[in-house]
């Protein structure tokens, strides 16, 4: 499923891609058009002969993707298998049905652009052909107030994200703070290019070193282009955005999902006692098995029934069971002890510790804050809450077809309160085993929860009924978003690319006047530079800003636990920065080449 919504993603991506190339190709040959229609042949002959020429492109593409993607299929299947730590044989493979997909596709990618061909030639006149590449553009003026106005707007939206998810703002007002920063990131960013940056020019402009060098030049030529670049470079900077954020999201969830699998699942194999003789049956199968057991627990608890809002101890009480089941804290801090865990707890009288796993953040509170909890173990109780915690003592309650279910309601009391209820409450008995290899441990999983589950609603957590799925499905997010994220930057460089060639060949001219009057190579050279950097920048900066803030206060400050995370997302900033500095380099190289040709 997730590799099929990511083929469709990527398939109207193409389309989007494909039409803006085949509409600046066209603009680009207008003028041969209007002499092809000059010369006497009609519009439809022009229409045909452009068809043609798309049709062969479009053969000759799809038999070398074809051919690629077949040679290539072994590698990205290792690449797959390796993500997912599976030891799976992969072979060179040129699937039939893959092939007829791909091949009907891109015939509907023929059709779709040749509609447009079809437009563009026949919406067009004679006269308007020969005139296609002549663009006045007037320079910008700049307003002081609305270039402040893009600066507050950008502000605005930085502070609101950086407040993060648990301030007020998001907590009580999510859906204003939403609009505002959705408001702020591309209002802010569409004024930013559209007036800051005119009103900085201008700024230049009246310096009084402003003739000195090459500053008037690229300069004035950028005042001239931010009309038609605005849209543009919002563009990029937004694409840019959505490119590293999803990159760094799927990358933290699968770099995640291996330790916090173990954190949902803190036990092998856990369940609730039945029965004496299927206790025994069940151990005698994990004690022959292939996966040896390194130790076993029985861990004593209190049936309980919450009578105060289940809201106060547990965060999100729907997905946890409705009963509550309360350990001494002695039977807990032996259980944090074999697991090597620094979560030992004490409490005194009625004060208890709720497990609320899947919390992110533990929650500590004051002595005259606690909040009470009462629950009836055969007597209403009164207990005050300590501290919630997001630590696991009995794991989601599984199914080795549906994964993960609901999660077990903990409180962790102290001995003597359990001492005191235990003599008037029913006691729940729980099987807790850690066993070797249990993330290969899916058959012996099915076995003992077929014997579990003979006693309707018994309690039953398997970590390899998890880990696999846990991990084929980040794995697979994984690689698909970063094909995604692949042809997403093939796309944003040709849309640079484009932008660039389009604005070099119409600037042929200026720049032979300016090779007349003694401009050299390397003063050229140095003039589209600074241009260039004036449009490729402030993109790629706010770009890293946007998603670093995003990702940084909504995605890394909810998993502390793994420090290591933050080098990660440096990783792709630098990554993304490095390919960007080769699009710049690479549009310089292009523009250079492009205005020094001669007409």
């Amino acid at each position: 499923m997730g590799v099929t919504i990511a083929s469709v993603v990527i398939f109207l991506f193409i389309i989007f891609f494909m039409l803006y190339a085949n509409s600046f190709f066209i603009r680009q040959r207008k003028k041969e058009f209007g002499l092809y229609l000059l010369l006497g042949m009609s519009e439809r002959q022009i229409t045909l002969l452009v068809f043609y020429e798309t049709l062969i492109i479009g053969a000759i593409s799809l038999m070398t993707g074809i051919l690629l993607g077949g040679l290539l299929s072994k590698f990205f299947g290792m690449l797959l298998m390796n993500l997912m730590q599976y030891d799976n044989v992969i072979t060179f493979s040129f699937p039939f049905r893959a092939i007829g997909t791909t091949a009907l596709l891109f015939l509907f990618l023929v059709f779709i652009i040749s509609i447009q061909n079809f437009i563009m030639v026949h919406r067009v006149q004679l006269v308007e052909l020969f005139h296609a590449k002549e663009k006045v553009e007037k320079p910008m003026k700049s307003s002081t107030i609305y270039a402040i106005f893009s600066l507050i707007l950008l502000a605005t939206a930085f502070i609101l994200i950086s407040r993060g998810r648990e301030s007020s703002i998001w907590q009580e007002h999510a859906t204003f703070g939403m609009i505002a920063v959705t408001v702020g990131i591309i209002g802010g960013t569409y004024l930013f290019f559209r007036q800051f940056s005119g009103w900085l020019l201008q700024i230049i402009q009246h310096k009084r070193k402003y003739y000195e060098g090459n500053r008037v030049l690229w300069t004035s030529s950028l005042r001239f282009l931010l009309r038609s670049n605005t849209l543009n470079l919002t563009f990029i900077s937004l694409f840019s955005t959505a490119i590293i954020f999803l990159i760094g999201f799927v990358c933290i969830n699968y770099a995640v999902q291996f330790e916090a699998v173990g954190r949902n699942l803190p036990n092998d194999i856990a369940y609730q006692s039945v029965d004496k003789k299927t206790n025994e049956k069940i151990h005698t199968i994990l004690k022959n098995s292939e996966h040896p057991v390194e130790y076993h627990n029985t861990l004593a608890g209190l049936a309980g029934i919450p009578i105060s809002d289940r809201s106060i101890a547990f965060d999100n009480p729907e997905y946890y069971m409705n009963d509550v089941i309360l350990f001494p804290e002695k039977a807990y801090n032996e259980i944090v002890f074999l697991r090597g865990d620094d979560e030992k707890v004490e409490l005194h009288g009625k004060e208890a510790i709720s497990l609320s796993q899947g919390t992110d953040l533990n929650k500590l509170y004051d002595k005259n804050e606690q909040p009470s909890f009462i629950v009836k173990v055969g007597k209403e109780t009164t207990f005050t809450i300590a501290e919630k915690k997001d630590y696991a003592l009995l794991g989601w309650s599984t199914d080795p077809e549906r994964s993960m279910q609901i999660k077990p309601a903990v409180l962790v009391i102290s001995d003597q309160a359990f001492q005191t209820l235990k003599s008037n409450a029913e006691m729940k008995f729980f099987e807790i085993y850690q066993i070797k290899n249990a993330k290969q441990a899916e058959v012996l999983s099915r076995e003992v929860h077929s014997l579990v589950t003979r006693t309707p609603g018994a309690y039953y957590s398997s970590f390899a009924d998890v880990y696999s799925n846990q991990i084929e499905s980040s794995s697979l997010l994984l690689f698909s978003a970063a094909f995604l994220a692949v042809i997403a930057l093939f796309a944003l460089a040709s849309v640079i690319y484009f932008k660039q060639l389009q604005e070099a060949t119409e600037e042929q001219r200026q720049y032979s006047i300016l090779r007349k009057i003694g401009v050299d190579d390397r003063e050229m050279k140095m003039v589209i530079r600074k241009k260039l950097l004036f449009v490729f920048l402030p993109p790629l900066v706010l770009g890293i800003l946007y998603s670093w803030f995003i990702l940084k206060y909504y995605i890394l400050d909810s998993v502390q636990d793994f420090p290591q995370l933050n080098n990660m997302i440096w990783g792709i900033l630098v990554i993304y920065f490095f390919i960007y500095l080769l699009f710049y380099l690479s549009s310089t190289n292009i523009y250079f080449k492009i205005v020094n040709q001669k007409q």
